[in-house]
Formats: C-alpha cells, structure tokens, sequence
C-alpha cells in the first residue's frame, strides 16, 4: 500500500504546541489518540490503513512526541482531555470521531464528556478500568521509566526487544527512536491517575455511540470489568481480539479491524 500520509504540523490549542500527523484527507474525521508511551508515529500504520476511508489525525499527547513538554504543564487527565477538545475547535472538525488506546481511550471518554456535541462517537481500545479499591493495572511502572531512562540515553532496536519481546524489528526500532521522547514525570502522572482516577463512571455519561475492544490477553479488561460497564451503558458495543495483548493491533492488525469493522464510518 503506496504511503497516504499527508502531513505533520503543529497548532496552539489549550495553551501548549500540539504536534499531530495527518493521513489520507478524505472521508469521516478521525482523531487518534495513542496511549501512555505511544508517539503520534508509532501509530502511523494503523493510520494508512485507516486513512483509506477517513481523514485521520493522530496527536502527540503532551509529554510525548513533538508536542509541548516539560516540568510546567499539568499531565492530568482533564488537561488532556482539554487538548482534544481545543485540538478539534482549533482546526474547526465538526464532530470528529476519536480512536483512542488504552490513556487515550480513557481521554476520549473524558474529552467526550467534558464537551457534549464535540464528538460523534468513540472507539476505545483496551481502556485501563483499574482505580480506587480495583484490581491495578496489569503493567507495572518500572516498565516504564526503566525503558524511558534507557531510551533517554541512546538505545536500539536489539535493547529495546528486552521490553517488547513479541514485537518485529520495525516496531522496535521506531519506539528506541522516540521513547526518549516521553516525559518521565508525565508518563508517572499518567500512570498513577489509571489507579486515583475511577474511569467507569464515564461509561455511564456518555452520550455519542461508543465501542468497547477488549484484548483478549491483555488483562486490562476482564470478564467482570465487561458485565460492570455494560450495565453502566447498555448502548455499548463490545468486540473482542481473542489472541491479542494490550497493545492489539501490534499483536494482531488483522484482528484489530476486523473487531473495528465499520463502527466509524456509520
């Protein structure tokens, strides 16, 4: 498939530079909003495929990539969430969808909610429901910051595999190229708020269409985590990637959209 990136690019929005990538330019918007160490270009090739139908643009959250960084801002969530939410009226998308993993999904949620009409609908992949008096998230912080340090450093694809086993030398390589980009303080903040922040409330204010994708091993999502938020919000569709982990289009990209299918484009 011949490349439909488009651009890069940078806009204020929410006080701070947001970096974002953009693929394809045609069809329905799509926002995608990575994870907790996640560079807008480590998603890049989710976004060709996607882009074949969508006009998709994929943000550096603050703290990562090329977009503001530094000991100064506010790595909560809501801050984050506000960065959508400004990142959309900034570029006038009229009701863009947002595609967001696990922080982001969690993001998507809270920016959805925080401004009602904004957005028309939410796939969210893998969100961590751990928070006060649940089950902790399955990864632990050192895997984090351990790697982030290294990464800071100067790292290769090969050191990299120490953390990433089941990944290929293309994935490798681009997270050893920009982890280094992830600050370390956000990135704990970010992960403390999966435990302090109880997201599932969310669920249940949600007011746009919104899809649940649940990696089958993973270990973010169980079964009871499943029965919960769906009473919280009976409208939610629910798919499954049975043989992926956490990360699951790295583990199964043909499993990813296939479970994605056309939720986006109704």
């Amino acid at each position: 498939m011949s490349s439909r990136f488009l651009h890069g690019a940078n806009i204020f929005a929410n006080g701070i530079r947001q970096h974002y990538l953009r693929y394809g330019g045609k069809g329905p918007v799509v926002i995608l909003v990575p994870g907790i160490t996640s560079p807008a270009i480590t998603w890049g090739f989710v976004a060709e495929s996607l882009s074949l139908h969508h006009d998709v643009y994929v943000l550096d959250v603050r703290g990562r990539g090329l977009s503001s960084t530094g000991p100064d801002l506010d790595y909560g969530l809501d801050a984050m969430a506000d960065d959508v939410i400004a990142f959309a009226s900034e570029l006038e998308l009229r009701q863009p969808a947002i595609l967001g993993h696990s922080m982001g999904a969690r993001i998507a949620m809270r920016a959805s909610n925080r401004a009602p009409g904004s957005f028309s609908r939410l796939a969210l992949i893998d969100p961590p429901v751990s928070g006060p008096g649940r089950r902790p998230y399955p990864s632990k912080l050192p895997w984090y910051t351990d790697s982030i340090a290294l990464a800071e450093k100067g790292m290769d694809a090969e050191a990299m595999k120490a953390f990433c086993p089941t990944w290929t030398g293309e994935q490798l390589q681009l997270r050893a190229e920009w982890l280094h980009t992830c600050y370390a303080p956000g990135i704990v903040k970010a992960f403390n708020d999966f435990h302090d922040i109880d997201i599932l409330p969310d669920f249940a204010t949600l007011t746009v269409p919104a899809m649940l994708m649940v990696a089958g091993r993973g270990g973010v999502i169980q079964a009871a985590d499943e029965e919960e938020i769906k009473g919280l919000n009976p409208s939610l569709q629910i798919t499954r990637v049975p043989d992926a982990g956490h990360m699951i289009p790295w583990d199964d990209f043909d499993g990813f959209f296939l479970a994605l299918g056309d939720f986006l484009s109704r």
